[in-house]
Protein backbone atom coordinates (compact mmCIF):
# COMPACT_ATOMS: atom_id res chain seq x y z
CA UNK A 1 0.00 0.00 0.00
CA UNK A 2 1.10 3.55 -0.49
CA UNK A 3 0.80 6.47 2.37
CA UNK A 4 1.18 9.70 2.05
CA UNK A 5 3.33 11.09 5.17
CA UNK A 6 3.13 15.06 6.41
CA UNK A 7 6.99 15.77 7.69
CA UNK A 8 7.27 18.49 9.89
CA UNK A 9 9.04 21.47 7.70
CA UNK A 10 10.24 23.37 10.44
CA UNK A 11 12.20 20.55 12.22
CA UNK A 12 14.04 19.82 8.35
CA UNK A 13 12.60 16.27 8.47
CA UNK A 14 13.02 15.72 4.86
CA UNK A 15 15.98 16.96 4.99
CA UNK A 16 17.30 14.48 7.97
CA UNK A 17 15.62 11.77 6.20
CA UNK A 18 17.38 12.74 2.82
CA UNK A 19 20.63 12.52 4.53
CA UNK A 20 19.94 9.45 6.70
CA UNK A 21 20.44 11.43 9.82
CA UNK A 22 17.02 10.20 10.28
CA UNK A 23 15.40 6.75 9.34
CA UNK A 24 12.72 6.45 11.32
CA UNK A 25 8.67 8.70 11.47
CA UNK A 26 6.65 8.70 14.50
CA UNK A 27 2.99 8.78 15.07
CA UNK A 28 0.69 8.51 17.91
CA UNK A 29 -2.49 9.35 19.73
CA UNK A 30 -4.19 9.21 22.86
CA UNK A 31 -6.98 7.33 22.11
CA UNK A 32 -7.96 3.69 20.50
CA UNK A 33 -7.81 4.47 16.72
CA UNK A 34 -4.74 3.33 15.09
CA UNK A 35 -2.72 6.97 15.13
CA UNK A 36 -1.39 6.34 11.62
CA UNK A 37 -3.98 3.58 9.63
CA UNK A 38 -2.38 0.35 8.80
CA UNK A 39 1.14 0.61 7.73
CA UNK A 40 3.25 -2.58 6.88
CA UNK A 41 6.67 -3.45 5.90
CA UNK A 42 7.45 -2.78 2.29
CA UNK A 43 4.97 -0.48 2.10
CA UNK A 44 5.64 2.70 0.21
CA UNK A 45 5.56 6.17 1.77
CA UNK A 46 5.81 9.35 -0.17
CA UNK A 47 6.65 12.45 1.54
CA UNK A 48 4.99 16.30 1.93
CA UNK A 49 6.22 18.83 3.63
CA UNK A 50 3.38 20.41 6.04
CA UNK A 51 4.11 24.42 4.83
CA UNK A 52 0.80 24.28 2.32
CA UNK A 53 3.48 23.70 -0.54
CA UNK A 54 1.01 20.63 -1.66
CA UNK A 55 4.43 18.76 -3.08
CA UNK A 56 5.22 15.45 -2.86
CA UNK A 57 9.22 15.52 -3.00
CA UNK A 58 10.74 11.76 -1.84
CA UNK A 59 9.62 8.20 -1.41
CA UNK A 60 10.81 5.53 0.83
CA UNK A 61 9.93 2.05 1.26
CA UNK A 62 8.78 0.48 5.29
CA UNK A 63 11.43 -1.49 6.72
CA UNK A 64 9.98 -1.90 9.88
CA UNK A 65 7.16 -1.04 11.72
CA UNK A 66 6.06 -1.03 15.50
CA UNK A 67 2.84 -0.68 16.63
CA UNK A 68 2.47 -0.37 20.31
CA UNK A 69 -0.05 -1.79 23.26
CA UNK A 70 -1.66 0.91 25.35
CA UNK A 71 1.44 2.58 27.30
CA UNK A 72 1.64 4.33 30.39
CA UNK A 73 3.30 7.45 29.72
CA UNK A 74 6.25 6.49 30.88
CA UNK A 75 6.44 3.35 28.97
CA UNK A 76 5.50 5.75 25.84
CA UNK A 77 8.54 8.46 26.97
CA UNK A 78 11.03 5.42 27.04
CA UNK A 79 10.04 4.26 23.94
CA UNK A 80 10.75 7.46 21.94
CA UNK A 81 14.03 8.24 23.97
CA UNK A 82 15.18 4.74 23.33
CA UNK A 83 14.60 5.30 19.47
CA UNK A 84 15.78 9.14 19.49
CA UNK A 85 18.92 8.98 17.46
CA UNK A 86 16.86 7.33 14.57
CA UNK A 87 14.08 9.83 14.84
CA UNK A 88 16.29 12.90 15.45
CA UNK A 89 13.26 14.50 17.41
CA UNK A 90 13.28 18.25 18.16
CA UNK A 91 12.29 19.09 22.01
CA UNK A 92 9.33 20.32 20.28
CA UNK A 93 8.43 16.66 18.43
CA UNK A 94 9.28 14.74 21.25
CA UNK A 95 7.16 16.86 23.63
CA UNK A 96 4.55 16.12 20.94
CA UNK A 97 4.99 12.31 21.04
CA UNK A 98 6.16 11.11 23.75
CA UNK A 99 4.08 10.33 26.99
CA UNK A 100 1.18 8.93 23.87
CA UNK A 101 -0.91 5.89 25.14
CA UNK A 102 -0.62 4.79 21.04
CA UNK A 103 2.50 4.98 19.13
CA UNK A 104 3.92 3.70 15.94
CA UNK A 105 7.72 3.75 14.87
CA UNK A 106 7.99 3.55 11.22
CA UNK A 107 11.53 2.98 9.96
CA UNK A 108 12.53 3.35 6.29
CA UNK A 109 14.93 2.22 3.81
CA UNK A 110 15.86 3.14 0.30
CA UNK A 111 14.89 6.88 0.53
CA UNK A 112 14.77 8.82 -2.91
CA UNK A 113 14.64 11.74 -4.06
CA UNK A 114 11.38 11.68 -6.74
CA UNK A 115 10.38 14.66 -9.78
CA UNK A 116 8.03 16.62 -7.09
CA UNK A 117 4.22 16.27 -7.90
CA UNK A 118 1.43 17.95 -6.38
CA UNK A 119 -1.13 16.47 -4.28
CA UNK A 120 -4.92 17.49 -4.57
CA UNK A 121 -5.71 17.24 -1.04
CA UNK A 122 -9.41 18.64 -2.24
CA UNK A 123 -9.99 15.49 -2.96
CA UNK A 124 -9.56 13.48 0.34
CA UNK A 125 -11.96 14.71 3.09
CA UNK A 126 -9.35 13.76 6.53
CA UNK A 127 -5.75 14.71 5.25
CA UNK A 128 -3.96 13.24 8.25
CA UNK A 129 -0.81 10.91 7.34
Amino acid sequence: MDHVVYLDAKASELEKLLDGSKTMIIRGATGRKLPYGRVNKKDVLYFINNNAEGVIKAKAIVSSVLNSDKMEKEESIALVENNQKKLQLTEKQFQKWAGKRYLILIEIENITKIKPFPIDKSQHGNMDD
